[in-house]
């Protein structure tokens, strides 16, 4: 009896020590899990941009391969246990990087578009990335493939069923008229290059698209991808500056040309071609390409001065502004945290304007971190608020009635953006709504 009881004490107390810390751990994930899953449903925040996974609860065993999977934690806790099964906890969070459902070993993730109280358009594409109008692709990030490798994969594609269609050139026609210069736009243009086909890249904005907007030093890739011309991309976790800079030096080394700052306006068919009309020039082309993000265009706020260049519609470095007078309108995290960071530059004042009378669609960690700027003075808050004016020095803004002029230096809009839908039913391309289907 005493030889068993001692065998126990030897082996059975370390075993049950391990099951007691395994069942502590468990429940701790879970306590912060749920408490992720409170904040969203408090903020409002339930409904994903886009692909996202759908988990059955009767196949899930809990194992949290999921959860490990995911390339944005530790940054963001997109996915969590809640009551020991998996559960999309931050569903804002979530980009479509698809490795959850990967690794899932009981198969019970489905990756779907839109939920049952939010579709999600998306245009209806052939195999080949042909819309329903002939001569008219649509490759990557508005297509629903959020995904870089993918995107990247889907540009070379699609370029390559081009190249069947388009043949040779004609007098004044270009091949094809590529918009975007995100990953899947960047990947079409070296593609169409090494093709040599005659082609004109077009870019609103800067080179990387949607990445150019991540906020600084995040984690944007997670597995190689081939460009044309260049090769294999050898990351397999790269931040969005360090990806930026290699494809900048990629349009260096390949003397690829693309044509910054100008956005697309039309596009309209004529005869077998394409009348494309841009902010500064007008194409006839034999193909278009759309590679262009789900985000849009920047929503602007329509106020005279606008146009200045102090103006811009997102915080790439804070560090720009500093000992500047600076003004963010909007209320979304995006305002909130270009507000926080601003703020903690030297000698920059802040201040954050906004339409409602209360920042209530933003995270709890931002709102609580705003919250605090603004009672220590590190932040001036104008809710219910809107942007009248803005000049060279100073801006108007009337709230409640009154109109407030500030001295300022520069303007960052973070009101979001105008999706492309009604763009593209101008065209005639097919759009399909998704209430959480694949």
């Amino acid at each position: 009896m005493v030889d068993e009881l001692l065998a126990f004490a030897i082996y059975g107390t370390p075993i049950a020590l391990i099951l007691l810390f395994y069942t502590w751990q468990q429940r701790r994930r879970d306590r912060v899990s749920s408490k992720t899953l409170e904040e969203s449903q408090e903020a409002g925040l339930l409904e994903p941009p886009s692909l996202h996974p759908v988990i059955n609860l009767n196949k899930c065993i809990g194992c949290a391969s999921c959860v490990a999977a995911c390339p944005e934690m530790p940054v963001h806790q997109v996915l969590g246990l809640v009551g020991r099964k998996a559960t999309l906890v931050s569903p804002t969070d979530c980009i479509g990087h698809g490795a959850c459902k990967t690794a899932c070993p009981v198969g019970a993730i489905d990756l779907v578009f839109g939920t049952e109280r939010r579709g999600v358009d998306i245009p209806n594409v052939k195999p080949n990335f042909e819309t329903n109008i002939p001569g008219i692709f649509i490759a990557g990030e508005l297509g629903g493939m959020g995904l870089i490798r993918n995107a990247i994969e889907q540009g070379r594609q699609a370029m390559e069923c081009i190249v069947k269609k388009v043949g040779g050139t004609r007098d004044g026609t270009v091949d094809v008229v590529i918009v975007g210069a995100g990953p899947s736009g960047l990947s079409a243009s070296l593609a169409a290059k090494q093709h040599k086909l005659s082609f004109v890249t077009l870019e609103q904005d800067s080179l990387g698209g949607t990445v150019a907007k991540f906020p600084r030093g995040k984690l944007v890739m997670t597995a190689p991808a081939t460009l044309p011309l260049v090769g294999k991309m050898k990351f397999t976790e790269t931040t969005k500056e360090t990806l930026l800079a290699y494809w900048q030096k990629v349009v260096e080394r390949t003397n690829l040309q693309i044509n910054y700052k100008e956005r697309l306006e039309s596009v309209k068919v004529n005869g077998g071609t394409f009348d494309v009309v841009t902010t500064r020039n007008q194409y006839s082309a034999r193909a278009v390409l759309l590679a262009i993000g789900r985000g849009g265009t920047p929503r602007k706020l329509g106020v005279p001065g606008e146009e200045l260049s102090k103006v811009n519609y997102r915080l790439i470095d804070p560090e720009q502004y500093r000992n500047q007078k600076v003004l963010v309108v909007g209320g979304g995290d995006s305002a909130l945290e270009s507000a926080l960071m601003l703020s903690e530059q030297p000698g920059t004042t802040t201040t954050l304007s906004y339409r409602s009378p209360a920042i209530s669609r933003a995270k709890k960690q931002n709102r609580l971190k705003f919250e605090n700027a603004g009672r220590e003075g590190r932040i001036q808050i104008l809710l219910e608020s809107n942007v009248q004016s803005i000049g060279k020095e100073q801006v108007e803004i009337e709230q409640k009635g009154r109109l407030i002029r500030i001295a300022n230096d520069a303007v960052i809009v973070n009101a979001g953006g105008i999706l492309p839908t009604g763009f593209l039913k101008e065209i005639g391309i097919e759009i399909e709504t998704k209430y959480g289907t694949a």
